[in-house]
């Protein structure tokens, strides 16, 4: 697979977050990790095992399912866009991992596949539409920002292993409760395990805007759902 020389990848932005070994390059039209993305694999590679199986359904960057592989587990991203699949596999190489890369739609890519853990960072900004193409589609989750996120809910326990676990992050925007709701509705038992408030990112701060909410605070969210 080709590797973009450091020239290249420093035009396309290559992002340390709380990872300063972590090398990651974002293609044009790929989303490039921000806050969530970061807070979100921190609690990844502290908590992945060695030799289980992992999938991140929303991969983008791949920066979640790369962050599990660094910890020796058996790591499969998907993504539905062509350039995300390939820039998953880029950052892999760069930061010395195997990664299997799907090309498809979230969980429907893996029917019939269970994992010991899914690690999740869906679209969740409100927004008139979930596009099908664009740059949108990495953020723009419906009306009330929760399509992936109860989509995922739903189809989580048809894809874990008995005792696996559901990592998934969102802003409190889209509703803490509701989350629970959906999560117990199909019999995991759910935990937040991290969250961190601030003033909301850019993204959502527009989606407010335009619906006459103004400027507000957010939490971001990190739940833990478990098999039983």
């Amino acid at each position: 697979m080709w590797i973009p020389s450091s020239r290249c990848a420093e035009r396309w932005g290559i992002v340390n977050g709380v990872y300063p070994t972590m090398r990651l390059v974002t293609l044009p039209g790929v989303f490039r990790p921000r806050s969530d993305s970061w807070m979100l694999a921190e609690v990844v590679e502290r908590t992945a095992r060695p030799g289980e199986t992992v999938l991140d359904p929303f991969t983008g960057s791949g920066i979640l399912a790369i962050a599990a592989a660094r910890k020796g587990a058996d790591a499969t991203a998907v993504d539905l866009s062509r350039r995300a699949v390939l820039c998953a596999g880029i950052n892999a190489r760069l930061n010395g991992v195997r990664l299997r890369v799907l090309l498809g739609d979230a969980l429907e890519s893996v029917a019939g596949r269970r994992f010991d853990l899914v690690v999740a960072n869906p679209p969740y900004v409100p927004s008139s539409s979930a596009p099908a193409r664009g740059r949108a589609r990495a953020w723009a989750a419906g009306l009330d920002g929760r399509r992936f996120i109860d989509r995922l809910c739903a189809a989580a326990p048809k894809h874990l292993n008995p005792g696996g676990r559901l990592l998934l992050i969102h802003s409190s925007v889209c509703g803490e409760r509701r989350t629970f709701e959906r999560l117990a509705e199909v019999g995991l038992e759910a935990r937040v395990i991290r969250r961190r408030a601030g003033r909301i990112g850019p993204l959502m701060s527009a989606a407010l805007i335009d619906r006459g909410a103004g400027d507000v605070t957010e939490q971001l969210l990190v739940f833990e759902a478990t098999a039983s």
